[in-house]
């Protein structure tokens, strides 16, 4: 079969070269479509498809204790919990415990952040990975019960990851049996193993609102970690379990939730809760999933608006062969061997378009990767892999069919008596051929008016974020988080940075913060209101946010006082950390929906276990948007950093000007108060806020670039079917002027066509453009997907843009000479 077909591509190659106009576009069309799709397709397989270093990861499923009514839960799971589900579950192989918990690897120049999994027994084996240097853990190296904290001075000994080792050890090969020291951690730890690289986290909902918290880094080191049966309720646990074979996700759900059941009946305390499964590759991807699927299929237009180019471009071209190709029948060719000529000539510039597009592929995803930022998680796995170019290969393959069929086909059932007629200069195509072009123009125009109805959505969305009121300021405030790791006194620490940093020139405020806005920090606890009674039950908590601040925090943010008071401006260097918040204040949205129609000023807040500590609320502050710039205000509550002392937590800096130049001298100043002090994710405001909408940001700028490339396409085809209507349709022309038509009839003829084109593909492309944005949706803010004014203004737009395609063909069509165009009639 294929010698045969070999001498069909050496003929469409010399056509093509005797045609490089032709051949250029062609190329180019197909390069743009099959590199835009092949860049997607980069990011899709390096974050989505992209497997995790583990066994089977498919079997991996994540369990965690949800609330009957759907409400938040803040917890992690119950050591009683998790361990009954471990000994009771038979859709289980195995089930382990983990939690997340970060560190500082101790260094004189600076500290360095290190975050790390805390893991019992068996979850090496139900990952299944295995130390690339060294060895697991030994049991003599878990601690025993009772035990293990966070913090625990029971562990000897670390496992350090592949990253962390190349990084901060040189990739020592003798590492193993060498110590490290971490800031939490009293002795120092020895290393038993180093792991493969590229071992990234599991999630850890309960340790979200950390600071360093970050899914998609790789892990840094394993700690041994031990349950304490003695505490059952203790909740701070993450589980993951592997499935055995044969076993599905809703079996297990099934069992587990008549395990929580039973729980529920012995013990009131867990009441309202049951256990929820997860496929953990459906954790890890759900919200790469959210922004990547819906881009694909933008894309996925682009491509096909590409291919239909291409088709209308090879159509053309086969009406100008069909002498041609009537000649090859009357010599005795066979209509397969004409199909197969044709379908030759478009699969030679699909693999052209191909190789183009591959390496337009390479370099989009690179700028991708720049443009993209912290929207898409895992970026770093991105890159241009075999798969990829392969995938470039099979959407060549697919091009080719896409654009070539039809015109195969199509030059195919030629009428060879018709082709042959077709010899004088100003025969061209019939009705048929018109109404099929006429068809791949309307197509093209309804992909197009999709695109770009999704990215005016986009572009209306970033526009009002970019208008809200956040309820603080952001201008010329330096963010970075800073953590004291041997000072001799917390107080002494904080308040001589303070001093400091606040006489520096350019400063014009300096306060600490555990909660800046829009980072996801705080925390998330309990809280009873008064003297209400602490039932202990796990479904029947009040969980409100809590944040601590300096008292400079409220002026520097530009956050008003509303009633009430600041926190006292002093503080007592004899607090110690056994002692409870004694004052809060508490924001506008809390006095508003818990203190609805009494004063909050002078009101009690107690917190589990410490009910013999109230709280008193002194102040109430206005309103911010601090979980996310789209998320209305909800209740938090604010404690003064002198009595809630966070282990880390941010400076914060306003200055005259741009801030970002005094980081170097902020710096000095820290290092020369604790050499070890470590300074990290330092930001401005203005960039945690354009962070946190990096993927409306991002989404926009990409349906942006796929909208023009498709708008020129469109145009392009829309240009090429006209201009062929105006060749075809001459000796009309002739006669329409020889009955005394005028220039502008002429003109209005053509431009009736034009439009007549733009108003049915825009018709078809409405109904395309709500189904992309119904896509969009999770991006959009305070913009509905059925926006008229979105969908009316695009329209309005394509066919102002239009109007050059059509009126060139239609200007040309008034110089046709009548007296020409007659006499080759």
């Amino acid at each position: 079969m294929m010698p045969s077909f070999l001498p069909d591509l050496r003929f469409p190659l010399r056509v093509l070269s005797k045609n490089p106009g032709f051949t250029v576009v062609a190329v180019l069309t197909l390069a743009l479509g099959i590199g835009a799709t092949a860049a997607v397709f980069n990011l899709i397989h390096g974050v989505l498809l992209t497997l995790p270093p583990y066994h089977k990861p498919e079997q991996l499923i994540l369990i965690s204790p949800v609330r009957i009514d759907r409400q938040p839960h803040a917890r992690g799971c119950a050591t009683g919990q998790w361990l009954e589900w471990q000994k009771e579950a038979k859709s289980f192989g195995a089930i382990a415990a983990y939690f997340w918990n970060f560190n500082f690897l101790i260094r004189q120049d600076g500290s360095e952040s290190v975050e790390g999994m805390h893991v019992t027994k068996d979850y090496f084996r139900i990952l299944g990975i295995m130390p690339l240097l060294g060895r697991e853990f030994l049991p003599s190296e878990y601690p025993p019960p009772g035990s293990t904290t966070f913090d625990s001075p029971r562990q000897t000994a670390i496992i350090l990851g592949y990253e962390l080792w190349h990084q901060s050890f040189d990739g020592d090969p003798n590492i193993i049996g060498k110590t490290v020291h971490l800031s939490r951690h009293q002795a120092p730890l020895t290393v038993v193993g180093v792991m493969p690289p590229g071992v990234r986290f599991l999630p850890t909902p309960s340790a979200a609102q950390e600071p360093n918290y970050n899914l998609n880094a790789r892990v840094d080191y394993w700690a041994p970690a031990t349950p304490d049966e003695t505490k059952p309720k203790e909740a701070f646990w993450s589980v993951v379990g592997r499935l055995r074979d044969g076993v599905t996700p809703a079996q297990a759900r099934a069992e587990l939730a008549g395990i929580a059941a039973r729980q529920a009946e012995a013990d009131p305390d867990f009441e309202g809760v049951t256990a929820e499964v997860q496929p953990l590759m459906a954790e890890l991807n759900r919200e790469a999933r959210r922004l990547l699927l819906p881009l694909f299929g933008a894309v996925t237009l682009v491509f096909l608006i590409a291919c239909a180019n291409t088709a209308g471009l090879l159509l053309a071209r086969g009406l100008q062969r069909q002498q041609e190709y009537a000649l090859r029948f009357a010599l005795g060719a066979r209509r397969v061997e004409l199909f197969r000529l044709v379908l030759a000539e478009s699969l030679l510039l699909a693999v052209l378009g191909g190789l183009l597009g591959a390496g337009l592929a390479y370099g989009t995803v690179k700028l991708l990767k720049i443009v993209a930022g912290p929207a898409i998680p895992r970026l770093d796995a991105v890159t241009v892999s075999w798969p990829a170019l392969g995938f470039c290969l099979g959407t060549s393959a697919l091009a080719a069919a896409l654009a070539g069929l039809v015109p195969a086909f199509r030059m195919s059932q030629l009428d060879p008596v018709h082709g042959l007629k077709s010899a004088a200069p100003t025969a061209s195509a019939g009705r048929a051929d018109r109404r099929l072009l006429r068809g791949v123009a309307v197509l093209q125009t309804a992909l197009t008016l999709a695109l770009l109805v999704g990215a005016g959505l986009l572009i209306r969305t970033v526009n009002k974020l970019a208008r809200v009121r956040l309820g603080y300021d952001t201008e010329n405030i330096l963010t970075m988080n800073v953590t004291d790791i041997n000072g001799p006194n917390f107080f002494t620490f904080h308040d001589r940075t303070l001093a400091r940093i606040s006489a520096l020139p350019g400063v014009k405020q300096v306060a600490f913060a555990w909660g800046v806005p829009l980072t996801g920090n705080k925390w998330m606890t309990t809280v009873k209101i008064g003297g209400e009674a602490d039932s202990g039950k796990f479904n029947d908590a009040l969980w409100i946010p809590l944040r601590s601040v300096t008292p400079e925090y409220f002026e520097l943010m530009g956050q008003h006082v509303l009633s009430g008071r600041n926190f006292p401006a002093s503080h007592s260097t004899e607090t110690n950390r056994a002692v409870m918040p004694s004052v809060a204040v508490v924001n506008e949205a809390m006095a508003k929906r818990y203190f609805p129609k009494v004063n909050p000023i002078g009101r009690m807040l107690r917190m589990p276990g410490h009910e013999d500590k109230p709280i008193e609320i002194i102040g109430v502050v206005a309103n911010a948007r601090t979980e996310a710039v789209v998320r209305q205000p909800e209740p938090e509550i604010y404690f003064c950093l002198w009595e809630a002392f966070p282990f880390t937590k941010h400076l914060l800096i306003r200055t005259a000007s741009n801030p970002r130049p005094l980081f170097i001298t902020v710096q000095r100043e820290l290092r020369a108060i604790e050499p070890t002090v470590a300074i990290e994710n330092v930001k401005t405001l203005e960039q945690i806020r354009s962070d946190s909408v990096a993927p409306q940001t991002f989404a926009m700028r990409l349906l942006e670039g796929f909208s023009f490339v498709a708008c020129a396409l469109a145009l392009v085809g829309i240009y090429g079917v006209l201009s062929l209507s105006v060749s075809s349709r001459k000796r009309e022309i002739a006669i329409r002027n020889a009955l005394g038509a005028q220039r502008r009839d002429i003109l209005a003829l053509v431009l009736r066509e034009g439009f007549r084109l733009i108003a049915v593909g825009l018709l078809l492309g409405a109904g395309l453009a709500i189904i992309l944005a119904r896509a969009l949706r999770t991006f959009l803010f305070e913009v509905q997907p059925t926006d008229p004014v979105t969908l009316l203004g695009v329209v309005i737009l394509f066919a102002a843009v239009a109007l050059p395609a059509c009126y060139l063909p239609a200007r040309r069509a008034t110089k046709v000479d009548p007296m020409e165009a007659l006499r080759h009639g």
